[in-house]
């Protein structure tokens, strides 16, 4: 491709700190940031590493030099652009319990054991619960399933559900994706079942003493799993349990349960609950997806036919297509209706189920807008105050929307953010985001251990929690204190750009080539390119609301034109920047995706941030 068509970072370009400059002289965006190169080492070396990898691997110029930008070196290309399960995948005995665990499942597989499963009420429980319900059917046993109510049950194991599953006559309990924590609730438990824990989220304190608690995340694990996401660590006690049945020859007359068609529930909850996307996580998803895409699994079919979802599927159609709708039920509506239509056979029921989901999911965005405005108001007002953690909470707020809320917040102002509704009992139930180097899941942990909350946990980049209504001063004073860096964080997250790519070169090509980097997610971030000096040749809202922006960009010397998206028009700054059809050239920054329609394969440009050319 023509040097003046694509551009990356010089290496005779350096600035006074002896980094590269910003990319385009965009010093301040349109949302204020700063557009900077991606920082692959020197650069010279980066030019070097990325054509070895390209003239190795037999790659376009561009893939070389985006892999060697990432760290990737040459010996690890093969397994990086084609992660396979038979390369990554560990022995999941390397999981503290892991043996335990499934010695235990064994046996109740060979003796027919009716069995309890109680699982988050988020995409990885949904996903881990339907991975092992329908593995333990297969198998003969009797499967009892709970996903708690958020509402009236909050999260977590609690007595009055298991002891439900134990009077039907639930031998083993299982938790999955919770229960770490759950030492009570637990070992009470535990008089009348065995209890088996599968989960990933941060020990708080001392385990519950049940049968088996298989969490990468324990201190005394040491598999250095710990990006694992539940579903990921079900599948691997389901491979382990399939194992020790061979071993006991309970397949010597049975058929050996197909183990890859289940790759879809692991690719969905992997990228869902935002796990790295590197190593083992990488070839579940790039499995997953493929699995998926064959749309055999009854309910995944029907939900993505009703969002609409576009082959070919990838992790941004899990994140953004499917996870929101079937995490919409365990939010404001009913909590087993995501898991209902994972296990949902029946392809008129399926349907039912989807469609219900996706009016669920717009009630959610209904509702979900009725806060924000608010929360952002006062985020806005503490963010002047010069807090490092962001606290709010109000009285209307539903809590099953606080997280999204929580979420957004971030992305705004760069902090991590606590968003909780405050109950008729005068307590506040809520979610927390965070932003990257701000552990927040240990900081909630530590504020729950110094008495400022009745319960919380999570992980680093989430978590949940709860406590009275006079108790916010202080947990905000703590949480300022434990996590004090955060408030020297730039208000907008500088950009990261990949390469400078003139409206010509914007192709169909072009973007095949860099989505051979995919699955692109947390720890392998989609390649942002910039297009230069661009004129806005056609504009026009679309959607029920007009929220999503369409545009016709032409370069400077006019030739191709490329289809550009803009989302979340009505509260974009972006928007009013980029339909003044008299204003100046625009520099863009965005990706540059491949997308069909009616046997039709076009180049599509989604704008991330613009700056006025200069």
């Amino acid at each position: 491709m023509s040097a003046d068509l694509l551009s990356f970072p010089s290496a005779t370009l350096s600035g006074e700190d002896g980094q590269a400059p910003v990319v385009l002289g965009v010093t301040c965006s349109v949302t204020g940031r700063q557009w900077h190169w991606r920082a692959g080492g020197q650069a010279s070396h980066t030019d070097r590493m990325g054509m070895a990898i390209a003239q190795q691997a037999n790659l376009p110029e561009i893939v070389g030099r985006m892999l060697a930008l990432r760290g990737i070196a040459p010996e690890q290309v093969g397994t990086y652009l084609t992660p396979t399960l038979n390369d990554l995948m560990p022995n999941p005995s390397t999981l503290v319990d892991m043996d335990a665990a499934a010695d235990r499942l064994a046996r109740a597989v060979s003796s027919g054991e009716t069995v309890g499963l109680f699982g988050d009420y988020d995409v990885d429980g949904a996903c881990s619960t339907a991975l092992l319900a329908t593995f333990l059917q297969e198998q003969g046993c009797t499967v009892l399933t709970h996903i708690p109510d958020r509402m009236t049950e909050g999260y977590g194991p609690n007595t009055p559900a298991i002891a439900a599953m134990q009077d039907k006559g639930a031998s083993l309990i299982i938790c999955l994706d919770c229960g770490t924590a759950a030492v009570d609730v637990l070992e009470h438990a535990g008089q009348r079942s065995d209890i088996i824990i599968l989960d990933h989220h941060q020990v708080q304190g001392p385990l519950p003493e049940v049968v088996a608690t298989v969490n990468p995340n324990r201190p005394d694990c040491p598999s250095r799993l710990h990006g694992l996401c539940a579903a990921a660590v079900t599948f691997m006690t389901i491979v382990a349990t399939r194992r020790a049945l061979r071993a006991a020859g309970w397949f010597d007359t049975r058929p050996m349960p197909d183990l890859w068609a289940c790759m879809d529930l692991v690719a969905l909850a992997t990228v869902c609950d935002v796990m790295p996307l590197r190593g083992l996580n990488r070839a579940f998803v790039t499995q997953g997806l493929r699995i998926m895409g064959r749309r055999k699994r009854v309910g995944l079919a029907a939900l993505l036919e009703v969002a609409g979802a576009r082959d070919p599927l990838s992790a941004f159609t899990c994140g953004f297509a499917v996870g929101p709708r079937i995490n919409a039920g365990g939010r404001i509506a009913d909590s087993g209706l995501g898991l209902r239509l994972l296990l949902c056979t029946d392809p008129a029921e399926a349907r039912v189920l989807a469609e219900r989901l996706n009016s669920v999911n717009h009630n959610r965005q209904s509702v979900e807008s009725g806060i924000l405005d608010r929360a952002m108001e006062l985020a806005a007002a503490q963010r002047a105050q010069g807090n490092a953690v962001l606290v709010l909470s109000g009285r209307d707020w539903h809590p099953g929307v606080v997280g999204i809320v929580a979420g957004r917040i971030k992305e705004k102002f760069n902090r991590p953010v606590l968003v909780g509704a405050e109950m008729e009992d005068g307590s506040v139930k809520g979610s927390a985001r965070s932003v990257p180097g701000q552990d927040l899941g240990g900081a909630i942990i530590a504020a729950r251990q110094a008495g400022l909350l009745s319960t919380g946990g999570g992980h680093a980049m989430a978590a949940g929690f709860g406590l009275p209504a006079a108790g916010v001063p202080a947990l905000q004073e703590f949480l300022n204190h434990h996590l004090a860096t955060a408030a020297d964080l730039p208000d907008a997250v500088d950009l990261t750009i990949d390469a400078v790519v003139n409206v010509a070169a914007a192709t169909v090509e072009l973007a095949a080539d860099m989505d051979r980097l995919a699955p692109f997610g947390t720890g392998n971030d989609e390649p942002l390119i910039a297009l230069p000096r661009v004129r806005v040749a056609y504009a026009e809202r679309i959607g029920s609301e007009g929220n999503t922006l369409r545009l016709t960009l032409e370069g400077e010397g006019r030739g191709p034109r490329l289809k550009a998206l803009v989302f979340r028009a009505n509260e974009s700054p972006l928007a009013t920047v980029l339909e003044d059809r008299d204003g100046p050239p625009l520099h863009l920054a965005g990706w540059l995706r491949a997308e069909s329609w009616k046997g039709r394969t076009s180049a599509t440009f989604f704008i991330r941030d613009v700056a006025v050319a200069q």
